[in-house]
């Protein structure tokens, strides 16, 4: 048994406060009083304990990527995640070859059997494509961009074990309703994104089962007074969950501000979309087969196509709270149980409760990580 003594705690429910945290594997108590068995962690004076952070959406980092295909290189993204207080992500993967996808799938079936320690938890894949709109790819290359298929999908789902949590698609394509109506019978999340819809088209995906929307505002169709598209559909639709890469870069802090104002609370989730270059130098990265050049915290293509983030997790809550103003635990619950709920695993971890995981980030007043813990074991230390 260990414990955070008399140390300031997001608790599920009560908010922040001074407590003491008993845990092994799990949360085995919150209370004043602390187990007098227990090796007590000892932490600063500034320090506060949160839930660990949950990445739904990250496709890299520390020089690697999901799509490499390796066990190796999902597990340098899990032990550089760790560093920004992540204790569970999914792999997510991008429009590519069939066999390049499988090949991922693959890797991460390997990974999980393996039952690793070290790093983030892998709590499964986001399929980025290739079921999305050409017109709409985004970063994404255009030869391997799919129609919405069952087969196809199940076929990568089974290569993966069953590890497939969301896929992005395009619901206007044909076929993508009856791919979203597969996914919702399942339990995979289906997300609208990489897509030109129009309103009609999201109210047919809500009613078809889609539950999320994709990194909000990019690689979509806008807002207009005479249609909506996907942008004013996110905020218009309260079924609809929204990721948001909260690096001032992808998304303005007024559009921040804008999409903050039109979600409930619950319904709203942070995300990196980080590729391999996050966690090293500047400088000439991949993505997909393709040049990206990073500098001063921006990913582009050749042709000046954003190119995912290089963001961490523990800025976009910085970045949540100080430029847009949205609430300290407010801004917590975006990147913790916010995505546990869309992943259906708020029971497991996401928040801080006895029974759940033992899972969390301790940071200091300047967001810094000091400290991220994944089943009560410290993953990473600053």
């Amino acid at each position: 048994m260990k414990c955070f003594k008399n140390a300031t705690v997001y608790v599920e429910g009560e908010g922040l406060k001074k407590t003491t945290v008993c845990f092994d594997e799990k949360i085995q108590k919150i209370s004043r009083c602390a187990d007098k068995t227990a090796e007590v962690i000892e932490l600063p004076e500034n320090a506060i304990v949160l839930p660990g952070f949950i990445d739904q959406h990250i496709h890299g980092a520390g020089g690697s990527d999901g799509m490499d295909g390796t066990v190796e290189d999902i597990a340098m993204i899990a032990n550089t995640v760790a560093a920004e207080g992540t204790t569970s992500f999914l792999v997510t993967t991008m429009t590519q070859s069939v066999e390049n996808i499988t090949k991922a799938m693959q890797a991460v079936k390997t990974y999980c059997a393996a039952n690793n320690k070290q790093g983030a938890r892998v709590a499964g894949i986001h399929l980025e494509g290739p079921f999305i709109a050409a017109a709409h790819k985004g970063a994404q290359p255009l030869e391997y961009v799919a129609t919405p298929d069952v087969a196809v999908f199940d076929a990568y789902n089974q290569a993966s074990g069953n590890a497939i949590k969301i896929v992005t698609l395009a619901p206007e394509v044909e076929g993508a309703e009856t791919l979203i109506r597969h996914l919702s019978d399942i339990g995979v999340v289906a997300s609208i994104g990489h897509t030109g819809a129009k309103h009609a088209d999201i109210v047919k995906a809500i009613a078809a089962g889609a539950k999320d929307v994709t990194h909000t505002y990019n690689a979509q169709s806008a807002l207009h007074h005479r249609e909506i598209g996907v942008v004013g559909s996110a905020m218009l639709c309260d079924e609809l969950n929204c990721e948001m890469i909260a690096d001032t870069i992808h998304v303005s802090v007024p559009a921040m501000k804008l999409l903050v104002k039109n979600k409930p609370a619950d319904k709203l989730t942070l995300i990196t979309d980080a590729m391999r270059a996050k966690g090293v130098p500047d400088g000439v990265s991949e993505l997909g087969g393709q040049v990206v050049y990073v500098k001063n915290g921006e990913a582009r293509l050749e042709d000046g196509t954003l190119a995912g983030s290089v963001l961490r997790m523990n800025r976009a809550v910085q970045n949540v709270v100080e430029k847009v103003g949205v609430p300290f635990t407010q801004a917590v619950d975006y990147a913790t149980i916010n995505p546990a709920k869309t992943l259906g695993i708020d029971g497991e971890t996401g928040s801080i409760k006895v029974g759940k995981k033992a899972d969390f980030v301790v940071l200091n007043e300047n967001y810094d990580v000091l400290m991220t813990v994944r089943d009560g074991e410290i993953i990473y230390q600053a």
